[in-house]
């Protein structure tokens, strides 16, 4: 199958995930998240604001305010994605390219390099931390854009799991890790499971 096929086969199996269930998966999700080691004790992360069927992340981007760590979220600019420091989920963003909430304008300007992890949004992944984006290549620009082995952590339903090797470009760059409702599959040192 093409990127393009991958691609819309996983967005209707993630479309179809119901309310209910969806709240169960997030939940579950959430949590699995705190386990890995990076994330609960990074002072500073990079996350991204959820919109429509992805796994939901403004919960996610309040507890980390709530526990004194910054928040860096993206913005879509000319030149690609630009980094901002938020201290509010309410009142520092505003919905930007095709309704996704992105950080409004007076904010800090930050840099990729700040961050102790990054999570990354996504379509499709595999089990060797392959990872289909949605198809404009900003999180592969981005990401180039480390200085350092920082952790990247992606965020995904288990529907979102493709079991064969993703057809990937030489410059997509793979996760880490990926946290689903039912597991987390670890790919490379920089992320780890650790106790609470």
């Amino acid at each position: 199958m093409t990127k393009n096929e991958i691609r819309a086969a996983v967005l209707k199996k993630r479309g179809l995930i119901g309310a209910g269930e969806k709240a169960a998966k997030d939940e579950a999700i959430k949590e699995r998240l705190l386990d890995i080691e990076p994330f609960r004790k990074a002072r500073t992360v990079l996350l991204y604001a959820s919109f429509k069927s992805e796994v939901a992340t403004h919960e996610i981007v309040r507890e980390r305010l709530r526990a004194g760590v910054k928040v860096l979220l993206p913005r879509v600019e000319a030149e690609g994605l630009g980094i901002y420091e938020i201290t509010d989920m309410d009142s520092d963003l505003r919905p930007g390219m095709m309704g996704i909430p992105e950080p409004t304008g007076g904010l800090r300007r930050a840099d990729v390099n700040e961050a102790g992890i990054i999570i990354v949004p996504g379509v499709a992944f595999d089990l060797e931390g392959g990872r289909l984006g949605y198809g404009k290549g900003y999180y592969d620009r981005l990401l180039a854009r480390r200085l350092r082995d920082i952790p990247l952590a992606a965020l995904a339903y288990e529907e979102q799991i493709w079991e064969s090797a993703l057809p990937l470009a030489p410059h997509d760059i793979k996760m880490d890790c990926i946290v689903t409702d039912k597991r987390t599959v670890f790919n490379g040192p920089a992320c780890k499971e650790g106790k609470k």
